[in-house]
This record gives C-alpha cells, structure tokens and sequence, in this order.
C-alpha cells in the first residue's frame, strides 16, 4: 500500500519542499496586491513560465476528470503568484454542462465559484482564483479554438490566470499523469518561429485542425508538483480507503475503449502517411527529412505497445502474488494437523 502510494508520487515528480503543513501555503495579502499592481505579464507576454500544483489539488483534478468520463468536466484552482510561477494549493469543481467536446460555464458556475471563494475567504483562506482547469478524455493536452477564446477572455479581465488541461484516459494508461498548462499571447503578439512543421500531430486526426489553428495563440508552462506534511497525512488517508480498489483495477480493462480508439486513430494515420508516399512516388512534393510521418507513426505506435506491455505485466505479477493465496494458507493449515496428528 505504502509503496503504490511513492510509486504515484515518484512517476508525478511529487516532493516534499518543506517538513511544515504551511508550505508554500503562507499568503500575503499586501505582496499579491503589489504583483497585481506592477503586471510584469504586460510588458513580457512569456512572463510566467512555471506551475507548481499541490499534490492534493493534482488528485482533485485527476479524479473530477476521471468521474467525467467521455465528457469533459471544469473547475478553478486557488493559489498565488511567486515570480514566475504560479503556486496551486487546492481546486474545486465547477456545477458546468460539458459534451464530448467543450464545457459550457453559464451563470450557475459563475455564481457557485463567487460564494466558494466567499466561503474560503470567510474561513480564513485568502488565496485567489488563479486559473481553470478541464478534462481532453483521450486526445491530450493542448488548447482548442473554444479553449484559446475562454483563456483569452479570463487574462483581459481576471489576470493573472492560468489554463491547465488533462487527459484522464492518458493518465490511466501510462500511470502518470497527464497535464499541461498554458497561457494565450495578447492579439498584438506574433511569437517567433510560430509556423511551420508537418501537418502530423500526435493528437487524434479528428483534432488535428483544430490543433493547428490555434497552436501559435499560446504557450506552455513547465509543470511541477510538491506537498506539504499536511498533504502527506491527507494522501496517506487516502491511499488507507482506496488501496484494495487501486490493486484490483487493470489498466487493460478500465481503458479498453482508448485503447480501441487509439488503434482505429494510428490505422487511419498509417494510411493517411500511404496515401503521401504514394503521390512523392508519383512526383508530388516531398516530406521534409526531419520528423516525417512514418517516424511520427513508429513513435505512437512504440508508445501504445509500451502501455499495452506495462499492463500485461501489471496484471501478471498481481496474479502471481495473489492468485492461490488462501489456497495455499490452507494447505499450509492441513500439512500441519497430519504433522500433528
């Protein structure tokens, strides 16, 4: 059990950055008020470039994206500015009507997070709403149109904010979690080196345009986790109820309809990538050198027989340690009485 739980924390990259329950907890009032004062981010559209998201509010988003299923799901987290970075120390979900493709934050959510952040500061708690985060079931992390056009509304009136996504279905399969975060340029920004690169996206064909279009509009954030001793006691409760649960479940299993899409999607990819060999043969323009599709495909496809791999072998050491246990408990049991006898 104990050992499942450092796993989770080593694949994350979760660290423990002070043996205080305050850690990175402690809220200034005054110094966030002079941040929001000075907006660095204005004059230096790449001014924030990192996340730090406590362990316990990753485990908030990861399980409110895995309840959603196919449908995505919303919420915002709280925290504050350090530099560069922004520092998350909780989350909460959002009351949002979401389909396969977008979630939809109407009056209700807006009211329900306005008396949540109410409630908090009434209690004590003084962190600030600091970003959004969504679910993308099965087609990793990035921004859509819809997504480039909500982070663009909250940094003009919210600012500083912060877009973060994950995939839930990835996140099963390679057992760690899968996240991103991002932040929109303003619309007088052009960033350098903004084109270019084949039309072949390690994301879904059915997202590829989508992906494409908008690419150039934001940047990503770098990533990391910590916890506090507060956070160890409460992922330690945690692990205590949901252990049986965690060595039951099979990757194979809970996610075997990603993994059928993931296929049909690499299918269609491979004959798209056909398709372009045989028109070069034909005399049609030619791939560049670097990157082409086929080592693209290679590549995805290397990465889906590595989860499908890592899952056989998952359930087959659980079958070896626990199947014919009691069997043998009991055998064990009788072997003794005839010695006995």
């Amino acid at each position: 059990m104990e050992s499942s739980q450092k796993a989770w924390e080593l694949e994350n990259a979760v660290k423990l950055v002070d043996p205080h329950r305050d850690a990175l907890y402690a809220y200034d009032e005054a110094e966030q008020k002079a941040i929001s004062s000075a907006k660095p981010w204005k004059s230096d559209p790449h001014h924030f470039k990192n996340v730090r998201i406590s362990a316990v509010a990753l485990l908030k988003m990861v399980m409110h994206a895995r309840s959603g299923g196919s449908i995505e799901i919303m919420g915002l987290m709280q925290g504050k500015i350090a530099g560069d970075t922004f520092v998350v120390t909780d989350a909460f979900r959002l009351p949002v009507e979401g389909t396969e493709t977008r979630v939809n934050a109407g009056a209700e959510a807006d009211e329900y997070s306005a008396n949540y952040l109410q409630s908090c500061r009434d209690s004590g708690r003084m962190e600030n709403a600091v970003g959004w985060y969504h679910s993308h079931p099965g087609y990793g992390c990035w921004l859509s149109g819809i997504d480039v056009q909500t982070q663009k509304l909250q940094q003009t009136f919210q600012d500083p904010f912060l877009a973060v996504v994950i995939d839930p279905d990835r996140t099963i399969s390679a057992g760690k979690v899968e996240i991103g975060a991002f932040r929109t340029f303003p619309e007088s920004y052009k960033p350098p080196n903004s084109g270019g690169g084949d039309e072949y996206q390690t994301i879904p064909l059915n997202k590829i345009e989508d992906f494409g279009a908008h690419a150039s509009q934001y940047y990503s954030l770098e990533v990391s986790h910590y916890k506090s001793s507060l956070d160890s006691y409460l992922l330690e409760m945690l692990w205590n109820k949901y252990w049986v649960s965690t060595l039951s479940q099979s990757p194979l299993f809970t996610n075997r309809e990603y993994a059928s899409k993931q296929m049909l999607d690499l299918s269609q990819k491979i004959k798209n990538a056909e398709t372009s060999l045989k028109a070069q043969a034909r005399g049609g323009p030619k791939a560049a050198a670097k990157d082409t599709q086929l080592e693209k495909i290679v590549r995805d496809s290397n990465k889906i027989v590595g989860e499908e791999i890592t899952g056989l072998l998952a359930g087959d050491v659980k079958a070896k340690l626990f199947n014919g246990l009691g069997a043998s408990n009991v055998e064990e049991q009788v072997r003794r009485e005839q010695q006995a006898a």
